[in-house]
């Protein structure tokens, strides 16, 4: 992992291989941006002038590389552009300086150190700037170089070491020294800590999004919670598919009984001595999926080792909640299956009998997610927590309706769904809030069970929600996030977003953790 230091050295004496230094998109031309002030100098007050005449605007994620003058103890600076410089009085905000410093480290891969000298108002600065470098600087590097370099780097982990290369390929940016923070103030000390704990959850949720079905399973998944969970002191409980069949999780066991590697569902469990409140989040983990039965079409199942990625969320999201020692309690719920097709899959027109009793007809396998997800929903009801928060690639009618960069927001409390929306706003992921029109549900009427798995073809992603509607226990709060636009990301890396796995998700659970905690929620 990309390591993160706070440097208390000036720009012009500290010793890298780049230093990164902000430049904003102004009226007439590049602006240099505070906390460039020394390399300004060195260039005798024409950074601007030198920046404009390579072609720079300071536009939004814009990297420039050129020599460094003499005086300075970097061979390259690197500029990066915030976006359009802040009003009068008006600080740059903190998701420009999250993008800045992630195109910025994604530009120096192979480097093994550089100085960040972005502006620094408050711990919150530090803290975005921190958040961007280490997301930007993450690469998957498991599968590639020897079959022996795969294989020890496999068994260790996701991301392999950083600075240099490996098989061929550059590794990330080994270290960030974050210029303008101050090592010893309590607040940008706790801001730097708390980023290098989400990002690294974050990193994790990654490197499971990215790894191949063939050693991702819901078995292996799960040994790798159980692992987790014992580093960090969360406890850990692993349902296999004889525990589910003894419970009854026939959603879970209905999508996973045609493959060969059984489903499971597992729970994670993080307390807090002063905890007040509890919050349950559930995530959808297909570890694959073919679309069973109602097969995928070609070129539609490339990319569905990724619908797991609203497990790789939660579990996320649980296990930072425990490094950070929040003081909420907080269940995570993991449905794990492989939805194949085999002589032992479920069929079109088969029905089956929900943990809570109720029966679904299913009209299509490869609406398999609400099917775990309703067994996992109303488990985790009864426990009585005080929110539920599941989080799922659903429905690719998200996808259409909201692009590839949003996640819906749905709920059965308006005040609820709100909170998470600026909870996601304010962390930069963006998000919508989506009804859940009552009209809709007649359309998952069954003519010989309780509820059909497929209704009205307009307005898919809200039909979903209002399925797991059907599955949440009495007066709890619940809001359920479609992350399947922006979970995978199949276009050139921007910003600190790579491409492959985003962990998408993770920083609104999080901070939805963090408010719980507080209080803030009510």
């Amino acid at each position: 992992m990309t390591a993160l230091t706070l440097s208390t050295a000036g720009a012009a004496t500290l010793r890298a291989d780049a230093l990164v230094v902000g430049v904003a998109k102004g009226a007439k031309g590049p602006v240099v941006a505070p906390g460039a002030e020394a390399v300004d100098k060195a260039f005798d007050g024409k950074l601007a002038s030198v920046l404009d005449t390579l072609g720079a605007t300071g536009a939004e994620g814009e990297v420039t590389k050129l020599p460094a003058p003499s005086g300075l103890k970097t061979p390259v600076i690197l500029a990066v552009g915030l976006g359009a410089v802040p009003e009068k009085d008006e600080a740059y905000n903190a998701e420009s300086l999250r993008r800045a410093a992630g195109a910025a480290a994604r530009a120096l891969t192979g480097s093994k150190k550089a100085a960040f000298a972005l502006p620094v108002e408050a711990a919150e600065d530090v803290e975005a700037i921190a958040e961007g470098a280490l997301l930007g600087a993450y690469a998957f590097t498991v599968y590639r170089g020897s079959d022996k370099d795969a294989k020890d780097s496999k068994n260790g982990g996701g991301t392999s070491q950083a600075g240099g290369s490996e098989g061929g390929a550059k590794l990330p940016l080994g270290e960030v020294a974050l210029l303008g923070a101050k090592p010893r103030d309590k607040a940008h000390k706790a801001a730097a800590e708390r980023a290098i704990a989400l990002t690294e959850e974050i990193n994790r949720a990654r490197d499971l999004i990215n790894t191949p079905p063939n050693d991702l399973t819901p078995e292996s998944f799960a040994a790798a919670v159980t692992a987790a969970g014992k580093e960090h002191g969360i406890k850990v409980q692993v349902l296999d598919e004889k525990a589910l069949a003894k419970g009854g999780f026939g959603g879970i066991l209905g999508v996973g009984q045609g493959s060969q590697n059984p489903p499971r569902l597992v729970k994670l469990t993080y307390t807090h001595s002063k905890a007040a409140k509890t919050l349950a989040l559930v995530g959808k983990g297909i570890t694959y999926d073919s679309g069973g039965i109602s097969l995928k079409p070609a070129g539609h199942n490339e990319t569905m080792k990724c619908d797991m990625s609203g497990a790789a969320a939660v579990f996320a999201a649980v296990v930072a909640a425990a490094r950070l020692s929040l003081a909420v309690n907080v269940t995570g719920w993991l449905a794990l299956a492989e939805n194949m097709p085999s002589g032992s899959a479920t069929r079109p027109g088969d029905v089956l009998r929900m943990y809570s009793g109720k029966t679904v007809e299913v009209l299509n396998t490869d609406a398999e997610g609400r099917l775990v997800l309703g067994d996992a929903l109303w488990r985790a009801s009864e426990d009585k927590p005080d929110a539920i928060v599941d989080v799922a690639t659903l429905t690719g009618a998200m996808v259409l309706a909201l692009g590839n960069r949003t996640f819906g927001i749905m709920s059965n409390d308006e005040a609820f769904r709100t909170s998470i929306h600026e909870i996601a706003e304010e962390v930069g992921e963006q998000s919508w809030p989506m009804p859940l029109p009552a009209e809709l549900r007649k359309g998952m009427d069954s003519p010989i069970a309780d509820i059909a798995n497929m209704g009205e073809r307009m307005g898919g992603g809200l039909v979903a929600g209002l399925f797991l509607k059907e599955f949440v226990g009495e007066g709890i709060t619940w809001a359920h996030l479609d992350i399947a636009g922006p979970a995978f990301h199949e276009g050139a890396p921007y910003g600190y977003t790579p491409k492959g796995g985003t962990g998408s998700s993770v920083r609104t659970l999080v901070k939805l953790a963090e408010r719980t905690a507080a209080g803030d929620l009510g």
